[in-house]
């Protein structure tokens, strides 16, 4: 579906509006055909920079570049008629400064169709947010545990706690000042995601974070179940894909070497039957 086609599909300032109302949904995509499953059921659809991970097997974000993300973008965009689309700005796009992440943001929204961007950072990126909206570029923010930072984190590790809840309370508040319309909070502790979620005027969007906040977001491959032996503490499966493929992969393979596929119903006659 292209990018002028897309009418139904609701701007940044719908999903800002959904503060405090309806939760909001949203999964990760990073494919035509699994964008086309959730479009129906999504406020809106991320393409998130974890595809270096999920699909292509980096052992990072960090590593995932524009191409990449513009690449998986369009791809995205050609399965989505009612969602929204949000890409990630990938490491390295945005974090010179404003200057950067205006080229780079506006060259992900051309050639994708992206509605917005998102980017990692708090108080630190408010600047780059404030330049970015005031030109034109909606932004989602995304605070707490930020996966292009784990180096400097010490791991996915749960952030907020003791002490630094105070700062990540100071980082949402100047994300929503500058003009992001939505902020994601990751691998925080539930009642300082309540808290943010009640102290900012933009909607809290969770990932290991609280029921309480404004909306969810899950990386798709992970509640699907594709991954067998990688479940996140913050993730319900709500199927078991990687499981029931292997065991269909195995079934098919049984089948080539037993000669019991293809079967004659799979196979082509020398003449077309006659009418």
């Amino acid at each position: 579906m292209s990018a002028t086609a897309r009418k139904t599909a609701p701007l940044p300032s719908d999903i800002r509006a959904m503060k405090g109302g309806a939760p909001i949904v949203s999964l990760t995509a990073y494919t035509t055909p699994m964008a086309q499953i959730m479009d129906a059921h999504c406020d809106f659809v991320l393409v998130g920079d974890s595809v270096g991970m999920v699909l292509h097997g980096l052992p990072s974000t960090t590593l995932v570049t524009m191409d990449m993300m513009i690449m998986h973008g369009r791809a995205v965009a050609r399965g989505l008629d009612k969602a929204m689309l949000v890409i990630d700005m990938p490491f390295g796009s945005y974090e010179e400064g404003p200057a950067q992440a205006m080229r780079n943001a506006a060259q992900l929204m051309r050639e994708t169709g992206a509605a917005a961007v998102k980017l990692e950072g708090g108080a630190h990126m408010a600047e780059t947010i404030a330049f970015l909206t005031a030109r034109g570029v909606p932004v989602m923010a995304h605070i707490g545990l930020t996966p292009q930072s784990v180096g400097t984190l010490g791991g996915y590790k749960v952030q907020g706690r003791g002490a630094a809840a105070s700062a990540l309370s100071e980082d949402a508040r100047m994300v929503a000042e500058a003009g992001a319309f939505a902020v994601v909070i990751e691998k925080v502790p539930a009642s300082l995601a309540d808290r943010i979620t009640a102290d900012v005027a933009i909607p809290t969007i969770g990932i290991g974070a609280s029921p309480g906040c404004d909306g969810q977001v899950l990386v798709v491959d992970d509640m699907l179940g594709l991954f067998t032996a990688f479940k996140p503490k913050f993730v319900k499966r709500y199927a078991t894909l990687g499981t029931d493929g292997e065991a269909a992969i195995a079934a098919y393979a049984a089948d080539v070497r037993a000669r019991a596929f293809p079967a004659p119903e799979h196979t082509f006659a020398d003449e077309t039957p006659s009418a």
